[in-house]
Parts: C-alpha cells; sequence; structure tokens
C-alpha cells in the first residue's frame, strides 16, 4: 500500500533549513563559478544519446517521443553539453567554459542534484582546483583521490587482468595474481608511494609519471593516490579524481574525450554536500 504523503524511495525531498541549505549552497557555487568566466547552461532532461555515456544501460529511465525514437531521461550532464556546445551552439558561440545546477534521473527512482563544469580544452588540475576551491569555501575540507583509468585498462589489454577484478576493486584476487610490480600498485596510497616504485613495465610507468606530474599543478596537500581504480563512465579516458569527506562522495571529475572533442569537469554532488553542511553546523 502506497500512502498519499510517500515519496519514491531514491527522490529527494528539501525543505525549511535543507532547502536554504541547498539554495545556499548553489548560489555561491554558481558566484565561484561566474567570476571564473563560466557561462550557465541548462540542458533538456530528455536525451537520445545518454546510453553513450553508461557502461550499465539498467541505469537508465527509458520512454519514446511521438515518432517512437527511444529517448532517456536524463543520467548524466557531461556528454551532451560538451555535444550541444561544440554541435548546436558551435556554430554561434565559441564560449569554451559552462557551467550546469540540474539533476540527474537513474533507474529505478534515484535523483540526485548536482553542481558542475566543463571546460572545452581544459586541464585536469584546472577542473581539480576549482572543485576543491569550491568546497574549501563551504568550509569542507575534503580527500582529493587522484586516479588514472589507463591503468587498469593496460592491465586487462597488456597483461590479461580481468577487467572485472579491477572494476570491483577486490584486493584479494589482485594480490592473487603474485606479480611483484601490480602488488606494488596495489599498496600506493600517497604521491610519495609513486617515487618508491620499482620495475614497473613502461606502458604503465608513463601513466604513473601523469599522476606525479599532476598532483605538482594541485593547490591542495590531503590527496591520495589510488592507481588501479577503474572509472565507470565510458567518456573518461585518462586522469580521473574522486573528493570523499567521512566516506561521504562529494564530487567526481576528469579529463575526457566525447567525439573527438577534448575536454575536463567535474561534478559536486549537492545532495551529499547538503548532508555535510548540516551535520556540520
Amino acid at each position: 500500500m502506497i500512502f498519499e504523503h510517500e515519496i519514491p524511495s531514491g527522490s529527494r525531498l528539501y525543505f525549511g533549513r535543507s532547502a536554504k541549505v541547498k539554495r545556499d549552497l548553489e548560489y555561491k557555487a554558481s558566484s565561484i563559478l561566474e567570476d571564473l568566466k563560466f557561462e550557465e547552461i541548462v540542458t533538456p532532461i530528455f536525451s537520445y544519446h545518454q546510453h553513450e555515456s553508461f557502461n550499465n544501460q539498467k541505469e537508465l529511465i527509458r520512454v519514446n517521443d511521438e515518432h517512437n525514437h527511444k529517448v532517456t531521461l536524463r543520467a548524466d550532464s557531461t556528454a551532451d553539453i560538451v555535444r550541444i556546445v561544440t554541435k548546436r551552439l558551435g556554430r554561434s558561440m565559441e564560449h569554451k567554459r559552462w557551467f550546469y545546477i540540474q539533476p540527474t534521473l537513474s533507474f529505478p527512482t534515484i535523483e540526485q542534484y548536482q553542481i558542475g563544469a566543463e571546460i572545452i580544452d581544459g586541464s585536469f588540475a584546472e577542473s581539480a582546483n576549482i572543485t576543491i576551491d569550491i568546497l574549501k569555501k563551504l568550509n569542507i575540507n575534503p580527500i582529493l583521490q587522484i586516479t588514472n583509468i589507463k591503468i587498469p585498462q593496460i592491465l586487462h589489454d597488456n597483461y590479461g587482468v580481468d577487467l572485472d577484478i579491477l572494476k570491483s576493486m577486490s584486493i584479494e584476487k589482485i594480490l592473487a595474481l603474485d606479480i611483484d610490480w601490480i602488488s606494488d600498485l596495489v599498496s600506493v596510497h600517497r604521491v610519495k608511494d609513486l617515487d618508491a616504485l620499482k620495475n614497473i613495465p613502461d606502458d604503465i610507468a608513463v601513466e604513473i609519471e601523469k599522476i606525479k606530474e599532476v598532483t605538482k599543478e594541485i593547490d591542495y596537500e590531503n590527496i591520495v593516490i589510488s592507481p588501479m581504480y577503474y572509472a565507470k563512465m565510458r567518456y573518461y579516458d585518462s586522469l580521473t579524481f574522486r573528493i570523499f569527506e567521512d566516506n561521504g562522495l562529494l564530487a567526481r571529475g576528469g579529463i575526457y574525450n566525447i567525439d573527438g572533442i577534448k575536454a575536463s569537469g567535474f561534478a559536486l554532488y549537492s545532495d551529499e554536500c547538503i548532508t555535510n553542511i548540516m551535520k556540520n553546523k
């Protein structure tokens, strides 16, 4: 039995104090981004292309348009923004810095508010530094986790490591491979650990070096390194980051390639940030 006041599991309700915190969060973030010369964009909630962003198609909520073409509700903003600003708007403007404040919707009834930004031709450090700066101005001092999706991809393609093991981060199964340098990668946690790595194959060493170099461009101390982490979004192809506090995922981002367009970006998860702000106050 469904009562008249019930809302679906996974959906969001903000009222009173929490609604005010949400409004303040969005105002502060948008002010920071506008000062950094970002333009705002609000994309359609319906999309023809969301399936291209997700390995797991079950996450998408599907409907059909008037011509019976498959349409999905917006489960991710990045791909649609890049396509819209480079193809639909690209004929009339060349602006490369865009931000959005809008929810994503995924199966079965998961609603997630996000504040995000995309920078055409942007760098990893640029997106990471902006995200950290926004959180610091909200009095949140989180952990920044840096990863490189190419490392697990190379482990799969060149060394036969099962990608499912890497996706699930099954440490026991990875260590059971009994390959010393792979075991060393698992133990990496801090930037200084990268300097202690020995006998790393050249193809992996190149990607490790990218992590080391980018940490020099990020103005932040609380950084952890996770070279074995596999990001699930299809468009990520190199360096990615996630931001945590007390095991809550506050943001993620990285550099990516969509339809040949190189860009960087991030998504700040408003719901987790609101929970954090209310708890700390």
